[in-house]
């Protein structure tokens, strides 16, 4: 991740000024790895920026994507979420509470040849999503069907 002083440099670089609200932005984005939505950044830096609003955020993340200081994800959500890191690595988020997790150990590269040699497409880039359950979302589904099991289970007769 860019110091906020070369992230102001990038900014102004792509002829964008370099505000304090768009600089705190990337810093929210470049100190987190949950992958947060636009509302949930606006959530984040309300307290330090009161008078920063919800449309900032959008237009301050688009600015970010359009520059390659972020990316956008789509993960089947009402809501695109935001990644400070712009190296092209898989996704995976869970079904059940949301969570998105980066996925850096998988090599997705031979996709994009396989996919432009089938298609004829000059390839510019690629998104990979998985979507699954959690360990902790696994860990409660399985706690449910221990007491669903439970309360199920007729009572011993007492004699």
């Amino acid at each position: 991740m860019l110091t906020p002083k070369e992230a102001a440099e990038v900014l102004r670089g792509h002829g964008f000024k370099a505000t304090p609200q768009r600089l705190a932005v990337y810093r929210m984005l470049s100190h987190t790895t949950a992958h947060p939505n636009a509302e949930t950044i606006y959530k984040e830096l309300e307290p330090l920026y009161p008078t920063m609003s919800l449309a900032t955020v959008y237009k301050t993340v688009a600015i970010l994507c359009e520059v390659g200081l972020a990316q956008e994800l789509n993960v089947g959500e009402d809501a695109f979420r935001y990644d400070a890191n712009t190296s092209q690595h898989p996704h995976i988020r869970c079904v059940d509470c949301g969570r998105v997790d980066d996925v850096f150990s998988l090599d997705t590269h031979g996709i994009e040849e396989q996919a432009a040699a089938e298609t004829g497409y000059a390839l510019t880039g690629h998104q990979v999503y998985f979507f699954g359950v959690c360990p902790a979302c696994q860990a409660k589904r399985a706690q449910k069907a221990v007491e669903r099991q439970a309360a199920v289970q007729p009572m011993e007769k007492v004699v």
